[in-house]
C-alpha cells in the first residue's frame, strides 16, 4: 500500500512532536477519525465533536493496528502518538500538506442539490482516465473536507472534493484549503433556506467556491438558468477565471441537446468546447442528465481523455438513498430509495423520477425538509402540484409535511403520522404487487426506517 505519512511529514504538516525518546518508524496508509472503520496502517485523529471525544478511542486505534494517533490531550505515552496543539487545526494542516505536495488536477463541486451525484460522476469518469481520489459519501464539511485531502496519495492524477454548507461563511475557508482547479456548483436552490434567509444569499455563498480558483487558471461550471448569476460573474472576474455556462440552449459553452430519460437510465448529446459525442448515465431522470452534463465538463475542464471519460460515466450507479432503485417485498415492489436527504427542488425532481419509472401504482413516501425556518410552511405546500402529476397515494410522516397530506385531495391519501418509524408499518401494510414507492425526506427526518421496514425479510405485499 502507498505510504501517505512518515513521521518526517506528521510532524511537519501538524508542528507536533512524538515523543522526544521515540524513534518508532511511522508508515500510515490512510488517515481515520473513526475507530470503527479504522483500518491497520492509519494515522487515527483524535477529534473532539459534540458527542465524542476521540481521545477516548486512542488505545483502541493503535489496538486495531494504527500507525499513529494524533492528539491534543493526554493519551498514554505510547511512542506513536503525535502530540499537537489540537486535533482539527493539525488535521487541517495535514490538509494544506497533501494538497501542497499533489501535482495532479483539483475538481471541487458545491449546490444546493445533485453535488453528491456529480462527485461520484465524476470519480467513475476520472477514474477511466487515471488514479483518482474522491471525497467518501457526503464528506463535505470543516471535517469531511480536510479529511478528503490528507487521505490524498500524491501520485494521484484527480481528486474530486466535495463542499456543503449550512451557515454564510463556510464555503470560503474550504475552497481555499482544496484550492481547486476547476470548480462545479449544481444548483442554487432552498436548501437551508431557513438558516441563509434567501435563494440570493445562498448563491452569493455558493459562488464563493470560486474564490479558490488558481488567480488567472482556473475554471467554474455553473448552470445557465442558475439564482444570482451576476455573483458567478463577479468572482470569476476577480480571479480571472474562465467561466463556462451549461444548459440545454445554443449560447451555453457546455450544452446538452436530444436528452431521452427512461427506466434504465438518461442519454444526451454532448456539446463541449473542442469536444461533441454522445453521453449515457445509467440513472433515470432529466435531473440526472443534467448532473452528468455538469460531471462531464468537469472532466474536460480537468484535461481527461474524453472517450474514455464518457465510458468512465457510464460504470456510474446512484448511491444508497440517493436515487437506487430496487426489488422488494420478494420482488414484487420496486423501490426508489431517494431517503438521504431532502430540499424542494430535490423532491420535485424525485416525485418526477417516480413518475417516470412507474408502471403500476405510484406511491410517494415524504417526511419533512428541514431547515426552511419560517419558509417552511410554504415550501411544503407548494409541493402540491407535483405530488397531484406523479403519485397515486401519498404517506407522510412530520409536522410540516402534515401541510402538504391536508391539502391533499382524500382520493390521494395514504396516511400521516408524526415520525417515521410510526409510518413505516402503514406504508408496508397498504403496498401491493406492481407497486412502486419512493421514500424521500431530510436525513433529520429518517426515512432510513420506512427503507428498512421494506426491505426486511418478513416484509410482503397485501392482496390486490
Amino acid at each position: 500500500m502507498t505510504v501517505l505519512w512518515s513521521r518526517a511529514d506528521l510532524e511537519a504538516a501538524t508542528s507536533g512532536r512524538f515523543p522526544p525518546s521515540s524513534a518508532v518508524a511511522i508508515a500510515g496508509t490512510g488517515v481515520s477519525i473513526d475507530t470503527r472503520t479504522l483500518q491497520p496502517g492509519d494515522v487515527f485523529i483524535a477529534l473532539i465533536g459534540e458527542n465524542s471525544n476521540g481521545h477516548a478511542h486512542a488505545a483502541a486505534a493503535l489496538a486495531a493496528g494504527a500507525a499513529a494517533v494524533v492528539a491534543h490531550e493526554s493519551c498514554g505515552d505510547d511512542p506513536r502518538i503525535l502530540m499537537v496543539d489540537d486535533t482539527l487545526a493539525a488535521m487541517q494542516g495535514m490538509a494544506r500538506f497533501a494538497r501542497a505536495r499533489f501535482a495532479g488536477h483539483m475538481l471541487a463541486v458545491t449546490g444546493s442539490v445533485g453535488k453528491t451525484s456529480v462527485k461520484d460522476m465524476l470519480h467513475a469518469a476520472l477514474s477511466a482516465c487515471g488514479p483518482t481520489h474522491c471525497a467518501v459519501a457526503s464528506y463535505n464539511n470543516h471535517w469531511g473536507v480536510p479529511l478528503t485531502l490528507a487521505r490524498l496519495p500524491a501520485a494521484s492524477a484527480y481528486c474530486v472534493c466535495e463542499i456543503g454548507m449550512n451557515h454564510a461563511g463556510e464555503i470560503h475557508p474550504l475552497a481555499a484549503m482544496v484550492r481547486p482547479d476547476v470548480a462545479v456548483v449544481t444548483t442554487v436552490a432552498s436548501s437551508h433556506l431557513g438558516l441563509m434567509g434567501s435563494r440570493d444569499a445562498i448563491a452569493r455563498e455558493k459562488a464563493e467556491i470560486l474564490l479558490g480558483l488558481p488567480q488567472g487558471n482556473g475554471t467554474g461550471i455553473v448552470p445557465a438558468d442558475v439564482t444570482g448569476a451576476e455573483y458567478f460573474r463577479r468572482i470569476a472576474e476577480l480571479m480571472k477565471a474562465r467561466l463556462l455556462w451549461a444548459g440545454h440552449t445554443p449560447d451555453c459553452a457546455v450544452q446538452a441537446t436530444d436528452v431521452i430519460s427512461d427506466t434504465q437510465g438518461s442519454g444526451f448529446y454532448l456539446h463541449l468546447p473542442e469536444w461533441q459525442g454522445v453521453a449515457r448515465v445509467n440513472a433515470p431522470g432529466r435531473h440526472m442528465a443534467d448532473n452528468a452534463l455538469l460531471a462531464l465538463a468537469a472532466a474536460h475542464a480537468a484535461g481527461a481523455d474524453m472517450g474514455r471519460a464518457v465510458a468512465g460515466l457510464a460504470t456510474f450507479r446512484p448511491g444508497a438513498g440517493r436515487g437506487a432503485i430496487a426489488k422488494v417485498m420478494h420482488d414484487n415492489v420496486a423501490l426508489l430509495d431517494e431517503s438521504y436527504n431532502a430540499s424542494p427542488a430535490s423532491v420535485r425532481a424525485a416525485l418526477d423520477l417516480l413518475g417516470l419509472v412507474a408502471t403500476g401504482r405510484r406511491i410517494a413516501v415524504l417526511g419533512d425538509m428541514l431547515e426552511l425556518g419560517a419558509f417552511a410552511r410554504h415550501e411544503h405546500a407548494s409541493l402540491l402540484p407535483a405530488v397531484r402529476a406523479n403519485a397515486d397515494a401519498v404517506f407522510c410522516c412530520g409536522p410540516n409535511m402534515k401541510i402538504l397530506f391536508d391539502s391533499l385531495p382524500p382520493a390521494l391519501r395514504g396516511a400521516w403520522t408524526p415520525d417515521s418509524s410510526t409510518l413505516a408499518p402503514l406504508v408496508r401494510t397498504a403496498l401491493r404487487a406492481g407497486d412502486t414507492v419512493m421514500i424521500k425526506g431530510s436525513l433529520g427526518s429518517r426515512m432510513r426506517h420506512v427503507v428498512a421496514a421494506l426491505k426486511a425479510d418478513d416484509a410482503r405485499v397485501g392482496p390486490a
